[in-house]
């Protein structure tokens, strides 16, 4: 007797993502883009390219997505219409699958995930950077948009200190991005819907789990927010990301996300708690593939300062000011890298915070 008619369906819809995220891996993009009334394609090295020519139906997307998400993904898609899940396929590996609506259709993004670790010396990143895997406590934030590569530097820094320290790390992730072995550290990955039912409940929990270093995959709302503070005033080192800009921007985004009358107190302990907000975006290498450029401030008393007052226009002056302890502008990060022959000139300057600066910068480097 043969199967059942929807799971020879069910099997179909898989077979046709797994065809899919073949053609992923096969020509090394980094994400599989399902839209309604688009071909399927792959974003490589940031540009679109299409895998198919027939436009595909939002019931074509939801038949091959849905069956591939987690029980947790697929109840927390029931209710909201939207979930990320993790996706693992023997032979061509780990993906990251977020399912959303678009114009009221069924649409998908899915990044593959890379199987290895990657070195944070690997990244392309200012030196100076390395030094927040060795922080002993407090907050550090890594901002930058959507594909701007936080969650990679995030698993570097982790890798980092995996590989130097004996400290005790615990990962909450949504879902869990890299695999990291035990080396040094001790290394504990909870993913919500798996391990755990949300951020706050798994982060309350790693509290009790003597832990040295706590990663947030992702700051998504004030109760985890203020956990990961109040852990970061206690002694501990916690790393996150969050979707942001700019240093000031990042540093906002934590005490918009409360009540306007409760908005005063978490900035006198985030002023109290915050180590370094590091931020990045990725340009257009001249070589082929994509460069970071990066702006990081290492807090010191005068950001605190500005962060109480709420005076966060002022941390790009911290900046400048702090550059011995290895903070450095966006600016200075597209110098390195312009001069450096990894980057247009153009480029930079359309990408530029304080374009003014860039130029200064430009020229002074011409002396």
């Amino acid at each position: 007797m043969g199967a059942p008619r929807n799971e020879l369906a069910a099997v179909d819809a898989t077979r046709r993502l797994n065809h899919w995220l073949e053609t992923l891996v096969t020509r090394g993009g980094s994400d599989l883009l399902l839209v309604p009334g688009t071909p399927a394609c792959i974003l490589f090295e940031g540009r679109i390219q299409k895998i198919e020519e027939g436009l595909l139906e939002a019931a074509e997307i939801e038949a091959a997505v849905v069956p591939a998400l987690t029980p947790h993904a697929l109840r927390v898609y029931k209710e909201q219409q939207i979930a990320d899940s993790s996706y693992r396929q023997e032979g061509l590996g780990r993906f990251r699958i977020n399912v959303h609506q678009e114009r009221g259709h069924t649409a998908a993004a899915i990044r593959a995930l890379p199987s290895v670790v990657p070195a944070l010396s690997d990244l392309h990143l200012p030196p100076s950077v390395q030094a927040l895997a060795h922080l002993p406590r407090g907050l550090v934030l890594i901002g930058g948009p959507a594909g701007s590569g936080k969650s990679t530097t995030l698993a570097a820094l982790v890798n980092e200190i995996n590989r130097n320290e004996a400290r005790h790390v615990v990962m909450v992730e949504d879902p869990m991005e890299y695999e990291h072995k035990h080396l040094k550290s001790i290394v504990e990955q909870v993913e919500i819907g798996t391990d755990a039912p949300d951020f706050p409940t798994a982060l309350r929990a790693a509290l009790r789990q003597a832990p040295d270093v706590i990663v947030v995959g992702e700051m998504r709302d004030a109760e985890t927010m203020r956990i990961a503070v109040a852990a970061a005033e206690t002694g501990h080192l916690v790393l996150s990301t969050l979707h942001t800009t700019d240093v000031a921007t990042t540093v906002s985004r934590i005490s918009d996300s409360f009540p306007l009358e409760k908005q005063n107190t978490i900035r006198q302990e985030l002023a109290m708690s915050l180590a370094a907000v590091l931020t990045q975006i990725l340009l257009p290498s001249k070589r082929g593939g994509r460069f970071p450029a990066a702006e990081l401030l290492m807090v010191g008393y005068g950001a605190r300062q500005h962060i109480r007052r709420n005076a966060l226009q002022h941390l790009h002056q911290e900046i400048a000011i702090t550059k011995k302890r290895g903070s450095f502008s966006l600016e200075d990060s597209l110098v390195q890298l312009i001069y450096g022959g990894h980057i247009e000139r153009e480029d930079a300057l359309l990408c530029a915070i304080h374009p003014d600066d860039l130029e200064i910068l430009l020229k002074d480097s011409r002396k």
